[in-house]
């Protein structure tokens, strides 16, 4: 098994946010910590509304686990990008070092937590649950290599458009198609 991720297809999301109340309900996250966000962009010309669908990426170079200074942070052969909870510190150079801002901060927990892919779904022979709830079919998960030759990526298109950061940075696995 090659490296699982994700595709989000801009053209036909219509920001319902329903993969981000899937998320949130199959993972029982505290108040405030949401790891799937819908992130909506303003466009001019056309004027129209985006909406990108966005999680932990699960890297090929995670800069979560690269900085952890406990090594929550480990990554399977199939590229998921696990955090061990109870190793975690709370001093959130995760956070700063992310650049999606995947790992989110409890301060009431004063702990890091991050999407794990729905890891135990995916075990299970399922899929993601923010992928399943999808009315729209916008979110695709599988072997990123698969997913890139049938669907392209249009990951420096998106970058420009929407002032992203560069996928240089870390390798993030998720196929981005950009709105036309």
């Amino acid at each position: 098994m090659g490296q699982y991720g994700f595709v989000i297809n801009i053209n036909d999301c219509y920001g319902c946010k329903t993969c981000s109340v899937a998320c949130k309900s199959e993972n029982l996250t505290a108040k405030g910590i949401t790891w799937r966000k819908v992130r909506e962009f303003r466009v001019e010309n056309p004027n129209r509304m985006d909406f990108i669908s966005m999680s932990c990426n699960h890297c090929d170079d995670p800069q979560c686990m690269k900085v952890c200074p406990v090594s929550a942070y480990t990554k399977r052969d199939d590229g998921i990008v696990l955090q061990d909870h109870e190793k975690c510190l709370g001093c959130r150079s995760c956070v700063m070092a992310c650049p999606y801002s995947a790992p989110q901060y409890d301060p009431v927990e004063q702990k890091v937590s991050k999407c794990d892919m729905c890891v135990e779904r995916i075990d299970q022979g399922l899929i993601p649950r923010c992928v399943e709830s999808c009315p729209a079919q916008i979110i695709k998960f599988g072997e990123i290599n698969e997913l890139r030759a049938e669907y392209g990526n249009d990951i420096e298109v998106v970058e420009s458009m929407y002032n992203m950061p560069s996928h240089k940075i870390s390798q993030p696995n998720v196929v981005i198609i950009a709105a036309n």
